[in-house]
């Protein structure tokens, strides 16, 4: 643990970290947050970033998070959808998720689906922002 004052967390990589609504921390993986920052394309400070990212992701009362509704083919490599199951978008195909890695890929759905990752996630993965994924993700 870092000893300041918040908890570290733990995701499969930093899709899967974005889909539940969270930014590279700005101390310990500095350039990544500067990537981000610029990618958000406004100049935001990371508190101000979180409240955003909150309000996009949480639900008043409820034990779940907002999900919105897209077209698979304009959403950027590195958003989350769910089909039947939770899948990463890259490149043309969607990479069935799992806690231990990615399954075989499948080809890139069409239409509208269901978005995991926020708007504003979506935004940073459109202004240029390339998350770390695991190697399973081809």
């Amino acid at each position: 643990m870092s000893g300041r004052n918040w908890t570290e967390l733990f995701f499969l990589d930093e899709a899967v970290a974005m889909a539940a609504g969270h930014r590279p921390c700005a101390y310990c993986r500095r350039a990544n947050y500067n990537a981000y920052s610029e990618a958000w394309g406004e100049s935001l400070k990371a508190p101000q970033m979180d409240a955003v990212l909150h309000r996009a992701r949480a639900v008043n009362g409820a034990r779940h998070l907002q999900t919105h509704q897209a077209q698979a083919q304009d959403l950027p490599d590195g958003t989350f959808i769910k089909t039947d199951q939770p899948y990463l978008l890259r490149r043309d195909a969607a990479f069935p998720y799992a806690p231990n890695g990615y399954g075989a890929p499948k080809s890139r759905p069409t239409g509208v689906v269901t978005a995991l990752t926020s708007a504003p996630m979506i935004g940073v993965l459109r202004g240029g922002y390339a998350p770390q994924l695991h190697p399973s993700a081809g």
